[in-house]
């Protein structure tokens, strides 16, 4: 290296990927209350909550998705710190191999946009792969370009759109 005396390579953060452990639950928790936060004022938001979205998960929940072999709870981390989890479960399809879906994949604030999304993503589509898995689904939040982007980027594109309107 010529030139400034600081070496890019070694102040890098360092993403990875790993299926969570219990030590990691309640960074999980945490987590999940920030995206739900996060999606509350979003177009879609509450009713993906209401209708949609998986339970939040708990301490216990979490403990108990280690035990199902067609859940899998996995984590980002930054330099080691977890800022990011991802929930995914199987379904059977008819005539094909099961069905990924991707229940919930966030990413706190701080960590965003320097990879650790894709990491965690590639780690998620891994564990489909393992499982014999014929597609994978994920949801983004109308008006969620970032969301829709990301998956985009990943090779994903829309297989369908849900209409909706509310009756007053």
């Amino acid at each position: 290296m010529t030139g400034g005396s600081s070496d890019d390579e070694s102040t890098a953060p360092t993403e990875s990927a790993r299926p969570a452990g219990i030590g990691d639950h309640v960074a999980i928790v945490d987590l999940a209350g920030e995206l739900r936060e996060h999606t509350a004022s979003q177009r879609g938001g509450p009713l993906w909550a209401a209708h949609d979205a998986v339970p939040a998960p708990t301490l216990e929940s979490l403990a108990a998705r280690t035990l199902d072999p067609t859940l899998a709870t996995l984590v980002g981390c930054l330099d080691g710190q977890v800022l990011a989890y991802g929930l995914v479960h199987l379904e059977s399809l008819a005539g094909a191999g099961p069905l990924g879906v991707i229940d919930e994949l966030f990413v706190a604030e701080p960590a965003r946009s320097v990879g650790l999304g894709e990491v965690l993503l590639a780690a998620l589509v891994a564990w489909c792969r393992v499982q014999g898995c014929s597609a994978i689904d994920a949801t983004a939040l109308p008006g969620d370009r970032t969301a829709k982007n990301f998956f985009e980027s990943a090779g994903f594109t829309a297989r369908s759109l849900t209409m909706h309107t509310v009756l007053h």
